[in-house]
């Protein structure tokens, strides 16, 4: 029980040096992976490092490179640039757009994360051409990207849907998806509203409208990056192919035909975001391996009543979530638990226990520690400061624990 305690106090301690001081957290959590695994909870250096997310890095890898060529070749800004002539130079239209363009993506099969990995680098793009602040930018378009991610079409929704159905909640599924895609919509409209975004409307040929590039051509190499793009899409959403090593495949055929500079779409890579993301996960492992995973559970119970317990389970799962995997790791280890803790605590709806945990747990994954906030952090356009954002956007995170608490309670307590 201590070793736990301790874990947990290790990632606190990680994320709380981050903020204050200058060291990447990513460094500071395999340091301290590897001191509290193998000299506090005895275990093997490749123990620990099982723990290292090696699908993440090749997903974050894979996009960030597809896409670093994309805007070295010239052909993000060509897109960008006829995105903002499709809103007329309303700054404000853009995040509404990508918030839609978002849903309508994870909804169709990928979910959040490959939605967010196809539309974060134009989105973030589009966003430093104009000048819309780069954190509502992640918040409409992640929060889009996130809406859908519950659809019975994708990998978290058909996580949920299974795991509802074996605790005799089956049936529900689109339910399952509305309420999501209505926690997304609600906290994206306040986060845009919260972060200027109805002065955004207010710059329609002034600021935004001088902001209008120059439609460029597009040649040879832009046509073949786009239709790189184009085949990353279909693959994923239609016949369900890795996102990242599909984006792999497709940048090396894009550096064989001659359309990119590889060397420097490389060298332009976050790799100080990749080695954030990464890092922080390798420490989790550790946590769940010592069981600091337990400690909330175990104490969610003794603290709850029938009155409580709603907003409590969403707050308690939207908290794990923040450092977790929502599909991975909340909704099969808590969904679960749903009819023994409403039979321990009585008078409350299984259902709504259940989606206390899909929504609560999903409201704070653009968190900077999630692969989805991490692709909005790597995504940024040149000039942001990615610390600062790292910042704001695990704040986000932190914040939507409580507010989805809140929701929670309004719509099933």
């Amino acid at each position: 029980m201590m070793l736990a305690w301790v874990s947990v106090g290790a990632l606190v301690l990680a994320v709380a040096l981050s903020v204050l001081t200058k060291i990447n957290v990513g460094i500071l959590s395999l340091a301290m992976a590897w001191l509290v695994g193998v000299y506090l909870g005895g275990m093997s250096v490749n123990t620990v490092l099982s723990g290292f997310p090696v699908p993440l890095l090749v997903t974050l890898v894979g996009v960030t490179l597809l896409f670093s060529m994309a805007d070295t070749n010239g052909t993000l800004s060509r897109l960008t640039g006829r995105a903002v002539r499709l809103c007329r130079g309303n700054a404000g239209l853009l995040p509404v757009m990508f918030f839609v363009v978002g849903v309508v993506v994870s909804t169709i099969g990928p979910g959040g994360t490959p939605a967010s990995a196809l539309l974060a680098a134009p989105a973030m793009a589009a966003a430093g051409r104009v000048g819309i602040p780069p954190l509502l930018m992640a918040i409409m378009c992640g929060d889009g990207a996130l809406a859908g991610t519950l659809s019975p079409f994708a990998p978290g929704g058909v996580v949920a849907n299974d795991v509802m159905a074996r605790i005799g909640l089956g049936g529900l599924e689109w339910q399952t998806y509305g309420y999501n895609v209505l926690a997304h919509s609600i906290v994206g409209i306040g986060g845009f509203m919260l972060f200027g975004g109805l002065k955004l409307f207010r710059r329609h040929g002034g600021d935004a409208g001088s902001a209008e590039p120059d439609v460029e051509h597009f040649e040879r190499r832009h046509w073949l990056t786009l239709a790189g793009i184009a085949a990353l899409i279909v693959a994923v959403v239609g016949f369900d192919a890795h996102v990242g090593l599909t984006a792999v495949f497709i940048a090396a055929l894009l550096t064989l035909l001659g359309s990119v500079d590889e060397q420097q779409a490389i060298r332009r890579m976050p790799w100080g975001v990749i080695l954030m993301v990464t890092g922080v996960t390798v420490l989790i492992s550790i946590m769940q391996r010592t069981q600091g995973m337990d400690l909330f559970t175990s104490g969610l119970a003794a603290i709850s009543t029938s009155e409580t317990i709603v907003p409590m389970m969403a707050f308690g799962t939207g908290l794990i979530s923040v450092y977790s995997s929502t599909s991975g790791v909340v909704m099969p280890a808590f969904l679960p638990m749903v009819p023994d803790l409403a039979q321990q605590i009585g008078a409350v709806e299984h259902v709504h226990l259940a989606w206390s945990i899909t929504v609560g747990g999903g409201l704070v994954d653009l968190s900077a520690l999630s692969t989805v906030g991490a692709l909005f952090l790597a995504a940024a356009a040149p000039g942001t400061n990615t610390r600062a954002l790292f910042n704001a956007l695990l704040a986000w995170g932190l914040s939507m624990s409580l507010v989805g608490a809140a929701l929670c309670w309004i719509l099933f307590g």
